[in-house]
């Protein structure tokens, strides 16, 4: 096995590298290395926990020369804020000992800070494409410098609707650059986008997406509805020498507010949430205290399922099944990494199981099925979604000939019948003075007379 000696690396990155306790290169960023220090356009397609950031960082890193110029030189570009934040720490500490500048911009942060901290010159420029794209409107940021760009988790950002604000970045970067794109699956628009951007790239495929991740065990429970879930969600992870770091996955927000004020009363202060509607300021609290284990609990929507790198998460858990199966893989990626072992979860309701058969279907795997608990109660309390639609039973719609409704059962009376025709003074006038005569209408009566 090779280890970052053999890549040939500056002994500054071997520095770095060793303080970070890694040995030797996953076989995505071994794959990846001579690629990109070949200068070549290159695509990577590895699941989630394998190391990508690292697989585009250090190729970059060895080959950045000392600059004092103030326009980025490699463009990075991510889909959430916390993938930003994470991406510049890593890179910081990949970069301990040398001295490359690094830069993170994204929305939700206050635009001003970060005009003034690109406006200082970076090397390195990680950032969102919506807050890159308006710091691009407004001049702050300029792309006429960029040599290599990278997009990483770039099918997450088509699905957020980035496509927009990414085609433009790319019209607005040098045409003489090199291009970088990492994705845990390859789309019909992820492939458009090579198609249309890219030079002969160099693909590097480690995983087929959709294979079950080897170490990581998966179950799952059927279960009646929302509420019960949450029952046996408190039954399992009481064990808390079992469950010492768990990360449950929700659907919407709606559900994660929900779930976490069912838990809180039990568990009190080792549980947290997040989702869109937190602050950025809450996010990454919340990230940090889970990450150090201040909180034993983090209940997240899909937000946290791409690229955030959580340390030893004991569980994946999918408190609501994911309508994208492709979103499954990602979730649970979150345990197991580096090598380590982790365990998943699935919950799926009746209404959840054809999603759950799609799952199974796309890893060519079946999810054991474990029997449920006869000590957690099964409760008949449903969620507003979980109700059935109650119709009116004689309930019938107007048909269009009834619409205009019918008329009175009487005659009106005659003072009733008056119409409202507003104030009388300028009916008055204009029974008593005619209309004035334009100059046009004077000229024709003129004429009229003459012929007379």
């Amino acid at each position: 096995m090779k280890t970052f000696e053999d890549l040939n690396l500056s002994n500054q990155l071997i520095y770095g590298i060793q303080d970070l306790g890694f040995n030797s290169p996953t076989p995505i960023q071994e794959q990846s290395f001579s690629v990109i220090m070949s200068g070549k356009d290159m695509v990577g397609i590895a699941q989630t926990g394998t190391g990508k950031t690292l697989a585009y960082t250090l190729p970059i890193l060895q080959q950045l020369k000392f600059s004092k110029q103030v326009n980025p030189r490699i463009l990075i570009l991510v889909p959430t804020r916390e993938l930003v934040v994470q991406v510049v720490e890593n890179i910081e500490a990949f970069a301990k000992y040398t001295s490359t500048r690094v830069c993170g911009i994204y929305g939700g942060a206050n635009i001003n800070t970060q005009r003034q901290a690109v406006a200082q010159g970076c090397d390195i420029l990680v950032a969102t494409p919506g807050r890159l794209y308006d710091l691009c409107l407004d001049h702050t940021v300029k792309l006429r410098d960029v040599k290599k760009l990278v997009i990483d988790e770039v099918d997450v950002m088509l699905d957020l609707g980035f496509r927009f604000q990414i085609t433009n970045i790319l019209e607005l970067v040098p045409r003489k650059r090199q291009n970088i794109m990492f994705s845990a699956t390859m789309t019909e628009d992820v492939a458009k986008l090579i198609e249309d951007f890219f030079i002969s790239p160099i693909k590097v495929a480690i995983a087929v997406s959709g294979a079950p991740l080897a170490n990581i065990e998966q179950t799952a429970y059927k279960v009646e509805n929302f509420y019960t879930k949450v029952n046996l969600l408190l039954f399992l992870v009481k064990e808390k020498t079992i469950y010492n770091k768990v990360l449950i996955f929700v659907s919407n927000k709606r559900s994660a507010d929900r779930l976490f004020v069912a838990m809180q009363e039990v568990f009190g202060s080792e549980i947290g949430v997040i989702h869109s509607n937190k602050t950025q300021n809450y996010r990454l609290r919340s990230i940090e205290q889970f990450d150090e284990g201040k909180n034993r609990i983090l209940i997240s929507t899909d937000i946290m399922a791409r690229g955030i790198d959580l340390d030893m998460v004991s569980h994946v858990i999918n408190f609501d099944t994911p309508t994208y199966p492709e979103n499954y893989i990602h979730r649970i990626g979150r345990t197991g990494r580096a090598e380590r072992k982790g365990k998943s979860i699935l919950l799926f309701t009746e209404r959840e199981e054809e999603f759950k058969i799609a799952i199974e279907e796309l890893m060519d795997y079946k999810i054991p099925l474990k029997a449920f608990p006869k000590e957690v109660k099964i409760s008949e309390e449903l969620v507003p979604e979980e109700r059935p639609i109650s119709v009116e039973p004689n309930f019938s719609r107007r048909t269009s000939e009834q619409d205009d409704g019918g008329g009175a059962f009487h005659e009106k009376l005659e003072k009733n019948k008056k119409v409202n025709l507003g104030g009388s003074y300028k009916r008055t006038i204009a029974k008593k003075y005619k209309k004035p005569l334009t100059r046009g209408d004077k000229n024709m009566t003129k004429r009229f007379k003459k012929r007379k």
